[in-house]
């Protein structure tokens, strides 16, 4: 069974609700459908231009990634209460970047240096960066929570530009101290918006669902198999 590792994992809000699980060893993805819960018939297919329009160059240096949907002020340059945007951040000739993709499009919409973006206040920890998410789905709240690789996490209030660095504990996140030095990669499930869950992915092919307005472990450590992910670990 394959393992994951050097994976990197963003949600879908246009449409049906889905993630996306990029491999970047061997320049490949899986869509897991959150409807249907299994990743379809297909996956993982290889990362070309008629699947990523404009951005398929870039994976393989993609750190983290995450959606967000009608926020205001629109800081994404793309109008509209429902504009779900996916933002990924990467590197480019060694200068970390991040693009805006329309996934109402399906396309690239624009692409800044990370410093000169909206997201600016992350760049003395980009390298550090595991994975981020839009912590409430109230669109009047901008708050986003970002885990690191050295056992702290991030806590970022964009419209102030306010950013708090913590140590990952039983005050700041709540059962996960123990497994800090595990995560891979985590991505989001907003279920509804008084109800979200975090995935986070550990080693040894382990996640935790992590309730996000609960701020608490909702389940795990629990194996990622055909039962909990059918088909991500497909070959």
């Amino acid at each position: 069974m394959p393992e994951l590792t050097n994976v990197v994992a963003v949600d879908w809000r246009a449409g049906a609700d889905r993630c996306y699980f990029f491999f970047k060893d061997n320049n490949q993805y899986s869509r897991f459908d959150i409807c249907d819960n299994k990743v379809p018939d297909g996956y993982p297919a290889t990362i070309t231009d008629s699947n990523w329009h404009g951005f398929y160059p870039y994976f393989k240096h993609l750190r983290f990634g995450f959606t967000t949907t009608g926020i205001r002020p629109v800081y994404s340059g793309i109008s509209g209460v429902d504009s779900d945007i996916l933002w990924l951040f990467y590197y480019h000739d060694d200068v970390p970047m991040v693009c805006r993709y329309d996934q109402d499009t399906d396309k690239v919409h624009s692409v800044d240096r990370l410093e000169d973006s909206t997201w600016r206040k992350l760049s003395p920890y980009f390298d550090q960066i595991i994975a981020g998410t839009w912590w409430q789905n109230n669109r009047d709240v901008q708050l986003f929570r970002f885990l690191l690789n050295d056992g702290h996490s991030l806590y970022l209030d964009l419209p102030t530009q306010k950013l708090t660095r913590e140590a990952i504990s039983e005050t700041s996140w709540p059962g996960l101290e123990r497994y800090k030095h595990r995560i891979i990669t985590a991505v989001q499930n907003d279920r509804s918006f008084t109800d979200s869950c975090y995935y986070i992915f550990l080693t040894n092919n382990e996640y935790i669902r992590y309730n996000i307005p609960k701020n608490e472990i909702e389940a795990g450590p629990i194996k990622v198999d055909d039962v909990s992910w059918p088909g991500l670990l497909r070959n």
